[in-house]
């Protein structure tokens, strides 16, 4: 399944062009060669005697090198076609083309090749509108390169385009005149090299280092694939699905300067290939029995940057996890908040969360001591920040009137917390997936306190707090009429009573009580929630239904991924198969690569999941998603051991075993295995 553009990527550094390998900027679309929420090239057209190029084929190599089959648009389309051409194109450090044009006739053939180039520098803020440009645009040529740039003040960027055959080079691009001979062929290697302040390479600038060769990026990817635990399965799909999760999250590597030598994964292209509190440790999450350095990379970045002011633009607060953090011209001016900005209510629990099951999983208790004081801030952020209302639940409401996002839970849209009947609640609100989490952390934190940090009497505080916010939420948030948990509670203390997929995390966190699972279960597998791919984000008959609105309403890989993880908790084992089952099936329809929402339409209806029209693909949790699937099916627990309950493998997958390698578990073995009857 095909959106028509084709993507390279490596870390925030990507390239997204039209099936032909030129690029074109759409005012709605991010195409364009990017790099730190910049765009540096919004044209790169080529043409061969003035005429553009139509596809034959393209194929991706792989994630950071693709091949473009063209040929010129004919008049007559019955003629025969007497030129093609090959564009090899790579990202790293650069972005890379080879251009190679073929005669197929057997005569000489004159040819005028152009590439035709543009840079509008756009934040990708301003991808909509880049008309109001505060800074000035230049151009040079120097020694046979054409240098593109934008300064504003001290904010400078430069597109660098250079050739390796002789080219006439003016403003607007390179013109070569080429004579093939018989059956001839010309080649030329195109590089475009994304610069800073005083001409130097953006990525040195900014992550400490040059970035990394194509050739560097396929070791890389290689040894992933080689570290990574070993599948083999009866099922082709969820084959192809988990090499390319293992794929995409070497390809979504983003190594920021306070991230040290080490890499965190970029929470999705286009829009998002930043630094994303929750979707950093989310992913890693569902990574870690297969990538846990993400893991670990992600607590020490994430406390670097954790938040010691109070800062109502960015929304800081002491112990506060950052949301997001971008590099581009608005939020160096200080038009976006996002040098980083905070507005999330969710990230500083998950902090605690991801701390915990990292070390289960590792036993690295050394990182789990060195990140004291910044668990103790989060855990201290519950409390003291979280509540605003003084009733001990978690609450948000934004201090940026200006441009601070409204909703601050991971469905952060603006109309996605809604009553069943479409209304909007008033602020602040409380999601109940937030309570699910300050629980689990303070559980988690307890654990924490008691073996690694001696501290016996926080632990039992901790615990305490952790019994008293599950009775009280059980009471408040119970929907009797519905027999759920609502969405919500709002700034007046009512319930938001949708029903929403939300209730699925309350699952993973482990707040819901043992009595209530049953009726939670019932209604995610239920017609109203689950589409047949997977669990609705809204469901159908709320108010706000739409089966391609955002939150209201799509399926969502990530949120099906825990949901499932949060069945099996709770011993639903075949419900949490059902929902990895129709979230695997759907990946074959994109092609293995799960992207970060879907229609939710029910299956029978469309035959096919149905492409949100704006998902970003890859995205980090959706990549992460088959990981935490594989890991419920096969009852996966920490540090090698595994479930002896019955495995949550659905029939029509058949054998499934997962086996770890020597040197990072210990001896080698299966982390999972289960078979048909």
């Amino acid at each position: 399944m095909s959106d028509g553009l084709v993507r390279l990527l490596d870390g925030n550094m990507f390239v997204v062009s039209e099936e032909t390998g030129d690029i074109d900027a759409s005012p709605t679309i991010p195409t364009g060669f990017f790099s730190f929420d910049t765009r540096f090239l919004s044209k790169w057209i080529l043409s061969i005697n003035g005429q553009r190029v139509n596809a034959l084929t393209v194929e991706e190599v792989e994630y950071f090198e693709s091949r473009f089959v063209v040929v010129p648009i004919l008049p007559n389309p019955l003629l025969d076609v007497g030129v093609s051409a090959i564009r090899d194109r790579s990202i790293g450090g650069s972005f890379n083309e080879r251009l190679t044009v073929i005669n197929h006739q057997p005569e000489p053939v004159d040819l005028r090749i152009r590439i035709d180039v543009e840079s509008d520098f756009a934040d990708l803020f301003e991808i909509k509108d880049v008309r109001n440009k505060r800074g000035r645009y230049y151009f040079r040529i120097d020694g046979g390169c054409l240098r593109l740039g934008y300064q504003r003040e001290a904010f400078c960027r430069e597109t660098l385009v250079s050739s390796s055959a002789p080219a006439r080079v003016d403003e607007r691009g390179l013109t070569y005149h080429v004579r093939l001979g018989p059956h001839g062929q010309w080649f030329t290697d195109l590089h475009v090299r994304a610069l800073g302040l005083g001409g130097r390479d953006l990525r040195e600038s900014l992550e400490g280092r040059p970035g990394r060769t194509t050739e560097q990026i396929r070791q890389d990817l290689a040894d992933r694939l080689a570290e990574a635990p070993s599948l083999t399965c009866d099922s082709p799909t969820l084959a192809m699905t988990y090499r390319r999760s293992l794929a995409d999250l070497a390809a979504l590597h983003f190594a920021p300067l306070i991230a040290g030598t080490h890499a965190i994964p970029a929470a999705g292209l286009p829009w998002f290939m930043a630094i994303f509190g929750r979707d950093s440790i989310l992913t890693s999450i569902q990574a870690l029995p297969f990538a846990p350095d993400l893991a670990a990379t992600t607590l020490r970045m994430l406390a670097v940057r954790q938040g010691s002011v109070l800062d109502d633009f960015r929304e800081e607060e002491p112990g506060k996890i950052l949301h997001e953090m971008r590099y581009g011209e608005t939020t160096a001016f200080e038009e976006q908040p996002h040098a980083p900005y905070f507005g999330s209510a969710d990230a500083t629990p998950l902090y605690v969360i991801l701390l915990d099951e990292y070390e289960r999983w590792t036993g690295d208790g050394a990182l789990v001591r060195s990140l004291e004081r910044s668990a103790r801030a989060a855990l201290h952020w519950i409390d003291e920040y979280g509540d605003i209302m003084g009733d001990g639940y978690v609450w948000y409401q934004r201090r940026n009137e200006l441009n601070g996002l409204e909703n601050q839970c991971w469905k952060d849209s603006w109309d996605s917390i809604s009553f069943r009947d479409g209304r909007l609640p008033s602020l602040p609100r409380a999601t109940c997936e937030l309570q699910g989490y300050a629980y689990d952390a303070k559980i988690r934190g307890a654990r924490l306190a008691r073996e690694f940090w001696h501290d016996p009497a926080y632990a039992d505080r901790l615990e305490q707090q952790a019994a008293d916010l599950k009775q009280r939420f059980n009471r408040d948030f119970w929907v009797c009429d519905g027999e759920y948990y609502a969405l919500a509670l709002d700034g007046d203390g009512r319930q938001v009573d949708a029903l929403s997929s939300n209730i699925g995390h309350l699952l993973w966190s482990g707040i819901v009580d043992e009595s209530r699972a049953g009726k939670i279960a019932e209604h995610l597998l239920g017609p109203q929630l689950f589409s047949g791919w997977g669990v609705r984000t809204l469901a159908q008959g709320q108010g706000r239904y739409n089966p391609i609105g955002y939150h209201v309403g799509t399926v969502w890989p990530f949120d099906n991924s825990f949901i499932a993880w949060g069945l099996r908790r709770y011993g639903f084992h075949q419900e949490a198969g059902h929902i990895a089952e129709g979230i695997i099936d759907a990946a074959e329809h994109f092609d293995g690569r799960l992207p970060e929402a879907f229609g939710g339409y029910e299956r029978t209806l469309t035959r096919y999941p149905v492409l949100y029209p704006t998902a970003c693909s890859p995205q980090a949790w959706s990549t992460g998603t088959p990981l935490l699937l594989l890991r419920t099916m096969l009852g996966m627990e920490p540090r090698g051991e595994h479930l002896v309950t019955r495995p949550a493998v659905p029939p029509s997958m058949g054998r499934i075993e997962l086996l770890h390698i020597p040197g990072r578990w210990g001896r080698a073995g299966a982390l999972g295995r289960a078979h048909p009857k």
